[in-house]
């Protein structure tokens, strides 16, 4: 609430700020802290609001279920339907990419090229850049072909 008592309406961008703002000052006063973004420590998992969160924390909230029942529907129609957020999210990751690999060239030219090459390996592990839907549609894929591999008789 602000001083008339009014709801703030915080965007996302304004608290990227604040928590980076939080991290310098800590610094000045000698803790080491940093407000490195998820994507940037190559983070893929989306996260869930606070409600959704807890709601699912208490056992009490059917939205992963509705969820994966739309992701269920949509394979079984043939394919999942591409979210509109899917080329925002490859076009960050390519530029988290090229940002890293930036990092490693500038390493080895400072004649560090241990940790040019961990760098460098760090962006080959980085998960795919994936939609919720993607994810859970993996995860299904997964748990369906599960079961068979366990039941089907071993080869010899």
């Amino acid at each position: 609430m602000d001083e008339q008592g009014q709801r703030l309406h915080i965007r996302k961008a304004t608290l990227r700020e604040w928590r980076s703002e939080f991290a310098r000052h800590l610094r000045t006063l000698g803790v080491p802290a940093n407000a490195t973004d998820r994507y940037v420590r190559g983070e893929t998992k989306p996260r869930k609001s606070d409600g959704i969160y807890r709601s699912a924390e208490r056992g009490a909230s059917s939205h992963m279920r509705d969820r994966v029942l739309l992701v269920a529907a949509e394979m079984r129609a043939g394919a999942i339907k591409i979210e509109p957020g899917k080329a925002k999210l490859l076009e960050t990751r390519a530029q988290v990419e090229r940002g890293w690999r930036a990092v490693g060239d500038m390493l080895s030219t400072a004649g560090r090229p241990e940790l040019a090459a961990e760098v460098r390996q760090f962006v080959v592990r980085m998960p795919s850049a994936s939609t919720e839907k993607e994810i859970l549609a993996a995860a299904l894929l997964e748990r369906v072909r599960e079961p068979r591999a366990k039941s089907s008789p071993p080869t010899r």
